[in-house]
């Protein structure tokens, strides 16, 4: 049996349960998922609710439409970065602080803080990624702890156009080694689907068409484990990881990552380093090397 939202026009997150597996879909595929505060704040919403759910096994993160996520929303008509919202953390509303606070404490909530958080999730997450995995798609990509990709999908970093050194959930030392990790961000090309999963920063690569099939039978395997089991498991890894200093790099990284907004706003009155949607898309189109 299906359960599936009412009204999913008007849903940025739809969520529907597949037995023991909970399908959580970016639901903006007129802008190739673009992740918008509304969308983030959907997500967490969709992940609590299936986090509270004992029926429920494992998480599948999706993207409805051609790509899982061209990342972060820095020019469509719905960018709500001025707005605020029920925050989910202590932190306080960025909307009417000056400088660099206005960044710095937004994205201590929408991105570090509940990207943290959802790595932490007590129940298994794999991540369908088919298309683009940009930037911002790749903190929710990272954040799961699978990762099944189509034939035609692929993985990219490209912020370092704007001065920036690496998306905010700074995860690119652990998902690949640090000299791919620094080819992948000095670069800012596309990593196909077979060659990140070479890297180890991908489980399968799959036919498109069997994407969907191929990612739920993985997760029906899982949900046969017991609860706890899992829990424990996945915890054991994720401390492990933070041993070999997962967390430390990603607070210094934050800092950088702010260093430089401020910096791109005082050169060139733009925290983005001149870059929207357009123009970041644009480059991403140009000859690998140019």
């Amino acid at each position: 049996m299906s359960e599936q939202n009412n009204n999913n026009q008007a849903e940025v997150v739809l969520y529907e349960v597949r037995g023991e597996v909970a399908m959580v879909t970016m639901n903006r595929p007129e802008y190739h998922n673009a992740q918008n505060s509304r969308m983030t704040y959907a997500l967490d919403a969709a992940f609590r609710r299936a986090c509270a759910d004992d029926a429920i096994k494992v998480i599948v993160l999706c993207g409805a439409g051609r790509h899982f996520s061209a990342g972060h929303d820095i020019g469509t008509p719905e960018r709500d970065v001025n707005q605020s919202f029920e925050r989910v953390s202590l932190w306080y509303d960025h909307v009417d602080k000056p400088g660099g606070e206005f960044l710095y404490a937004r994205e201590q909530e929408v991105y570090l803080g509940m990207c943290r958080r959802w790595r932490e999730m007590p129940k298994p997450t794999i991540a369908m990624v088919q298309g683009a995995c940009i930037a911002g798609g790749l903190m929710l990509a990272w954040v799961c702890d699978l990762i099944v990709a189509s034939e035609d999908a692929y993985f990219t970093d490209p912020v370092v156009r704007m001065g920036i050194p690496g998306v905010e959930y700074f995860a690119h030392v652990h998902e690949l080694n640090p000299r791919i990790a620094k080819e992948f961000l000095f670069m800012g090309t596309p990593m196909p689907a077979p060659r990140a999963y070479q890297m180890g920063m991908v489980n399968r690569v799959v036919a498109r068409e069997a994407l969907e099939q191929e990612t739920l039978a993985i997760a029906e395997r899982i949900a046969q484990m017991p609860r706890l089991g899992l829990q424990l498991s996945k915890q054991a890894v994720n401390n492990a990881e933070d041993l070999m200093g997962k967390r430390a790099t990603m607070d210094m990284v934050f800092g950088l990552h702010h260093f430089a907004h401020a910096h791109n706003e005082l050169v060139s009155g733009d925290r983005l380093g001149g870059y929207d949607a357009r123009a970041m898309a644009s480059s991403q189109r140009k000859p690998e090397g140019a």
